[in-house]
């Protein structure tokens, strides 16, 4: 069993907003602290008590099933005081500012807010406004940097590095802030990346990051040791970048055909909710031998007790 200490350890940022502020040995360093925590999470005693005394708000203001249930565990299990805040039931749908939010929140001492807002910059804003620390859940197309970590986290645990391997990211790119983070941390950490999509969902910006770009999935997946699907981000289109979900699948979707162009062993990624038929087959998405996808959620809580433990301080 690993041995846990009680002191939080501290790195160069108060906030984990982005994965862009954060430099090599810190990324890797937050990995190892949620190598951890992968034992623990699989024993019987999940229980620890280094986050003891200290309050953690996790505030939603978007739909989540994964990651806010992730860090609500992840909060209990390091022994913090958890509360999530409804937002259906609190004065923001009378018309309370984030602002106005934050200074409330910042007056109750809380030790670190977890935020995720569908507006990208948000978790920023937040972070001038109150004296704890924030955590970065997701702002709109911007980032989600615990996603990248735990995705990092995830492959490392089967290929047992990153440098050096080909990893393609397919799907709604433009409005992906998974892709993002990933993007940045992946290429950080050695990796060569294909990002593939249609192009009326590829950011005209891409190009300037490393990667490469391909707009033919069966070319972009090719001699790829990892391929990450995406979803597609319906709720933030603002207009119609798709004539049809089957269309999309025929292109973009990952079928066993496009999957062949992959090597033999390539592992396959999403980090969820899934649009099975539409972003990936079934039977690729549940294939015990290739598809990571369950992995990624169990590791989720291990990374984001190693976020917790180390930013609240």
């Amino acid at each position: 069993m690993a041995t846990y200490t009680n002191k939080a350890i501290k790195i160069s940022q108060k906030h984990l907003l982005g994965i862009q502020d954060l430099k090599v040995p810190e990324i890797k360093f937050i990995l190892n602290e949620a190598q951890q925590f992968i034992e623990l999470n699989r024993s019987k005693n999940k229980k620890l008590d280094l986050l003891k005394g200290k309050t953690q708000i996790n505030l939603f203001f978007e739909p989540s099933t994964r990651t806010q249930s992730s860090f609500e565990l992840a909060g209990k299990r390091l022994g913090a005081d958890v509360m999530s805040m409804n937002i259906t039931n609190s004065a923001i749908k009378k018309g309370e500012t984030l602002i106005d939010t934050a200074m409330t929140l910042n007056a109750m001492h809380p030790d670190i807010i977890v935020i995720r807002h569908q507006d990208s910059g948000a978790c920023n804003l937040l972070s001038q406004k109150v004296n704890c620390a924030v955590l970065n859940a997701g702002d709109g197309r911007r980032e989600h940097p615990t996603q990248a970590l735990l995705d990092a986290l995830t492959i490392i645990n089967r290929k047992k590095n990153i440098e050096g391997l080909k990893i393609a990211i397919c799907g709604d790119i433009l409005h992906s802030r998974v892709a993002r983070s990933n993007i940045y941390l992946l290429t950080m950490l050695g990796a060569e990346v294909n990002i593939i999509g249609p192009s009326n969902l590829l950011p005209k910006d891409l190009d300037k990051f490393g990667v490469n770009l391909f707009t033919n999935m069966k070319k972009g997946v090719k001699d790829c040791d990892i391929v990450m699907m995406l979803r597609l981000q319906n709720e933030r289109m603002s207009s119609s970048y798709l004539s049809s979900n089957r269309e999309y699948y025929e292109y973009y979707g990952l079928s066993p055909d496009k999957l062949e162009y992959a090597k033999p062993d390539a592992l396959i990624m999403h980090p969820g909710p899934m649009n099975r038929g539409i972003e990936i087959d079934t039977m690729l998405a549940d294939d015990i031998n290739k598809s990571v996808i369950k992995e990624q959620v169990e590791l989720g809580v291990a990374v984001r007790m190693a976020c917790l433990k180390i930013f609240c301080s």
